[in-house]
């Protein structure tokens, strides 16, 4: 241990790690839950389009991508890092490439691991944290926040505390009710989360999670209230590779797409995983004490290179992009300091294989509340934006509410970059204005003639 990891010249000793990878895991554990019904057919969007991925076979992806891609990055970097399906991304993967662009799961799949084989190639050729760096620092802070705002109102949406417009209401959106017991559930488990993470309760989420699916069985089974569980058929574990190499079948059909379908598809899997990325990579070194003076990440490089590989890796399996999670900084908070804790919350990830049978007893009244909880801690880059300075709020603001507006991360940081060189040119601050930042708004400005074009049906 101490050769491979180092653990005497980092302070830490193994027994440490060990409970930090655990205590890693036990945070982030709710994506096995909460992955399907992003992604699967849990989700109501995505259950009636033919090819939509069964559950089970999202969670053996879920559990495999995560241990992979946690492995990874343990390895190659030696930081206490995990990896895993990342929130934002699986939503992209939902509404935007399988709802918004008509794409297949397969199809979808193929996106994310093209992505990922681009991401190897910046990351060894060092251009993508070339263009991280050309991004400024209120944009950045800005899709953080935009994102967080999508992933809180697809939960509210799954929770049905909010829905589309009612009969007659001169509302777009309006407030579910609250006679329905699932959604009772779902506040109560938001209210159950909240104050476990006030608390700084130690797997705060996935214990809330847990407690409100606990609960809810109670509910149905004992009391006989429906909560929209679906109980097992059989407890043996499901290890469901149906979608494993399917991403390769869904080439075809994605290389059919319009060229400015495909365009679009490979704009927004590069954007969200790469400010993702970046920003939880820093924001946990800086916890852990890896910034040097100028408040760079050494080797950063090699956790790139392992969230690239994670991504092409997991797609291969049938899951959405694989992604470096901010709940790693639990387990540093734990003492973790080393690959080891890595290490361990991959294995963690690959037992939870074996949670396959239990899946259905995890209902959305359980999963929504954490899509709701991890939206409000993403919007807390909001407080790094300078709303008074209108050549910073404007492309901003576009960026944080067209995301959810728009119902596209795609489009909310389009918008938000094409404002921000507008704004830039009218006050003639062209040096403001990053060489790579041109060319990124000029591909979204493209993606955009390109769609209307083929929307005249002149493509």
């Amino acid at each position: 241990m101490e050769k491979l990891f180092k653990l005497k010249e980092n302070g830490t000793t193994v027994r440490t790690e060990i409970v930090a990878g655990i205590t890693t895991f036990l945070t982030m554990a709710y994506i096995i839950f909460l992955n399907p019904t992003v992604i699967g057919k849990s989700n109501p969007a995505l259950a009636d389009l033919p090819g939509t991925m069964e559950d089970t076979a999202v969670i053996t992806a879920t559990c495999i991508g995560a241990a992979l891609g946690t492995w990874l990055v343990g390895w190659l970097s030696n930081y206490p890092m995990a990896q895993a399906p990342g929130l934002g991304l699986n939503a992209v993967f939902a509404y935007t490439l399988c709802l918004t662009f008509g794409l297949s799961a397969s199809a979808a799949l193929a996106g994310v691991f093209l992505a990922g084989l681009f991401f190897i190639f910046l990351t060894v050729t060092g251009a993508r944290k070339a263009i991280v760096e050309a991004i400024p620092y209120s944009l950045k802070k800005a899709i953080s926040a935009g994102i967080g705002l999508f992933v809180a109102i697809i939960g509210f949406s799954n929770a049905g505390i909010v829905i589309g417009q009612s009969s007659g209401s001169p509302t777009i959106i309006d407030m579910g009710s609250f006679a329905d017991p699932k959604v009772m559930m779902a506040v109560f488990g938001l209210i159950i989360i909240a104050i476990l993470v006030i608390q700084k309760v130690r797997g705060a989420i996935f214990i809330g999670m847990i407690v409100t699916a606990l609960i809810a069985n109670v509910c149905q089974f004992v009391f006989d209230v429906d909560m929209g569980i679906t109980a097992p058929t059989s407890l043996v574990p499901v290890f469901d590779f149906s979608m494993f190499g399917k991403c390769f079948t869904g080439f075809g059909e994605l290389f059919s797409a319009p060229i400015a379908s495909l365009l679009a598809v490979l704009i927004t899997l590069l954007m969200v995983d790469m400010f993702d990325t970046i920003g939880t990579l820093i924001g946990a070194a800086d916890k852990a004490g890896y910034l040097d003076e100028n408040g760079n990440l050494p080797k950063i490089e090699r956790a790139m290179l392992a969230d690239a590989l994670a991504t092409s890796a997991g797609a291969v399996f049938g899951t959405s992009t694989v992604t470096t999670y901010v709940e790693s900084t639990a387990g540093i908070a734990a003492g973790g300091r080393t690959g080891l804790t890595s290490t361990v919350t991959g294995i963690c990830f690959a037992l939870s294989l074996f949670l396959s049978p239990i899946v259905g007893l995890v209902p959305t009244a359980a999963t929504a509340p954490v899509l709701i909880i991890v939206g409000i801690m993403m919007c807390s880059s909001l407080k790094d934006i300078d709303w008074a300075d209108l050549e910073v709020a404007i492309p901003c603001f576009f960026v944080v509410v067209g995301m959810p507006f728009f119902w596209s991360i795609t489009d909310g940081i389009a918008f938000g970059f094409i404002f921000y060189t507008v704004v830039k040119v009218a006050r003639a601050k062209f040096k403001d204005i990053h060489p790579i930042m041109y060319v990124v708004v000029g591909l979204f400005i493209l993606m955009y003639i390109l769609s209307s074009l083929q929307g005249l049906g002149i493509l």
